[in-house]
């Protein structure tokens, strides 16, 4: 199926993207936040400069199997580099993330100790694709709502210093994106984990994308495997994916496809189909 090229990049992005450069000249460390689901698509190039020697959080562990989390660690992870598997909305992973910040704030400060100068907090930026889980994951760490946080693309629209105690200052940015997305398949990744405006896309053929990519994974990347028929009671097996929605539209919707397809992206963004891993690691 060939969908029409996805693009997006709003005026809000474009200027996070200076303010955020300005910034980056006070931070010790940045940590680049990814969504589990989709590691490879929630990056691109300015992110990982920007990332060279900090951190790598893959948020959303809970909506993947174990197993291919541990396989992305293992890949991802580098000495200057590591990688760290969180779920911002319940703290799993932050132990581990407060220990490695922990670690970072340690050797700023022994390095600004042998300059002559004095101790301060650590300045950590959090960056990352639109809803990743920035936001979420720095409230968590403060153990306090002080970041607009919601399951949408955009919310998050300038940088904004907060700070943790006396030892670390975060830097909340908004999502950013490069001003083309040259890489299609990506596109449509992060379209289907609502990490880009809906505004931008036809959900139908977004929901088609999304049932052809769940007929092609091996069993490994779902928990479990027949969980679209558990959901729904209709067997994939017996489908195409332009048919399966139109089976669901009748038996769930009166027929309508546009429900039927805002049903399948809900469920899976929400984990209602259970742990999936569009993307695996190579």
């Amino acid at each position: 199926m060939q969908l029409p090229p996805l693009q997006w990049y709003p005026g809000h992005m474009a200027r996070a993207v200076k303010a955020l450069n300005e910034h980056l000249q006070r931070v010790d460390v940045v940590i680049e936040v990814r969504d589990a689901r989709i590691p490879a698509s929630s990056t691109h190039p300015l992110l990982q400069q920007l990332a060279a020697n900090g951190l790598v959080v893959l948020n959303r562990r809970d909506q993947i199997p174990a197993l291919i989390g541990k396989q992305w660690l293992q890949v991802l992870s580098t000495p200057e580099r590591p990688a760290i598997l969180t779920d911002a909305r319940c703290g799993q992973g932050l132990g581990q993330l407060r220990r490695a910040l922990a670690q970072v704030g340690e050797q700023v400060n022994q390095r600004r100790q042998r300059r002559g100068m004095l101790p301060r907090a650590v300045r950590v930026a959090v960056v990352g694709c639109p809803n990743v889980g920035k936001s979420a994951l720095i409230n968590r760490l403060l153990g306090r709502r002080v970041t607009p946080s919601a399951a949408k693309a955009g919310v998050t629209r300038q940088c904004q210093w907060v700070r943790i105690g006396s030892d670390l200052e975060l830097l909340d940015t908004p999502g950013i994106l490069p001003p083309r997305l040259d890489d299609q398949q990506a596109a449509v990744h992060l379209a289907i984990c609502d990490d880009i405006s809906e505004a931008v896309y036809d959900p139908y053929l977004i929901a088609l994308a999304l049932l052809e990519r769940l007929w092609q994974l091996p069993p490994s990347a779902r928990t479990p495997p027949d969980s679209l028929q558990q959901r729904y009671h209709l067997d994939p097996q017996a489908h195409t994916p332009a048919s399966y929605l139109a089976a669901l539209a009748e038996q769930k919707c009166r027929g309508d496809l546009h429900r039927s397809a805002q049903m399948v992206l809900q469920d899976f963004r929400h984990g209602v189909l259970g742990q999936i891993a569009l993307e695996l690691p190579p």
